[in-house]
């Protein structure tokens, strides 16, 4: 065990066999010791969920590629129990990184907190990790939990690799928690990128088909936004329209940005009439 590189938690909310997590420890291997722990099946939609059904079982895995193996570590859990579950069980040290995903499917504006890839990273952060999730746009999102053996994560991987090389040398800005990176479906490493906002819309808008509420069913969604109700420098403009890379600086403190003592002023004052 070399403490001397830098150790790199990868995870993901597809599940230890996805396509893309190992794509990502390809990538990742250069810059450090990396470990994968991630759930042990598919686990979409998670958010940053803690179920108190998860069985919690650990599975040790190997994985091996041309230049290296790495270990890898099956956790019966959703995404953010599977950090938890690295760095209170399984990792020998505490990460100097974590790095969520490649997620099958871009996750943007005001649904980034369903998203179990966004979820893991939040989980590293809040205990003050440095974290990064990061998500490549579909052309199909139909088959975003089927693992699609013909997606290509390679120009995802060097994005989060250029962003991952960057923390580990500097840091991240000191109200910035994590990087939620997103990567155009046709993006390649000449690709520019661009320091966004959340955009304040719903990306997947849900949806329930017609049926008797006894019947078996479930809510989908379907993908509707115009470029004129999303701001032009929103992650999902700079993908969607400007087919950039998004990189988009997030925090774990939600609170509002706005004067919170003036308004506490007002309401006061109003209470008092």
């Amino acid at each position: 065990m070399n403490h001397n590189k830098p150790l790199i938690l990868v995870t993901n909310d597809d599940g230890i066999q996805s396509p893309g997590i190992h794509a990502l420890a390809r990538e990742l291997t250069p810059l450090g010791e990396v470990i994968l722990v991630a759930p042990r099946e598919q686990y979409s939609s998670s958010g940053r969920s803690h179920l108190l059904s998860s069985d919690g079982i650990i599975e040790e895995k190997t994985f091996e590629f041309t230049s290296a193996e790495y270990k890898a570590y099956a956790v019966g859990g959703t995404p953010a129990q599977s950090v938890l579950t690295g760095l209170l069980q399984i990792l020998p040290r505490r990460p100097d990184l974590t790095v969520s995903g490649i997620n099958y499917g871009e996750n943007f504006g005001t649904g980034i907190t369903v998203s179990g890839t966004v979820g893991a990273a939040l989980e590293a952060a809040c205990f003050g990790i440095p974290a990064i999730a990061v998500s490549l746009q579909l052309e199909d999102i139909g088959g975003f939990d089927k693992h699609d053996p013909d997606v290509d994560f390679s120009t995802s991987a060097f994005f989060t690799r250029k962003f991952s090389h960057m923390i580990l040398e500097n840091g991240l800005p000191e109200q910035v928690d994590l990087l939620k990176i997103e990567v155009p479906a046709h993006a390649n490493r000449q690709t520019g990128w661009r320091i966004t906002r959340l955009a304040r819309q719903m990306y997947y808008v849900p949806h329930f088909d017609a049926g008797k509420w006894q019947e078996k069913g479930g809510i989908g969604y379907k993908i509707n936004v115009t470029r004129d109700e999303v701001s032009p420098d929103s992650d999902i403009y700079t993908v969607v329209y400007d087919q950039l890379v998004s990189v988009t600086p997030l925090t774990v403190d939600m609170t509002a940005g706005f004067d919170l003592s003036a308004w506490e002023k007002s309401l006061k004052q109003k209470f008092q009439d």
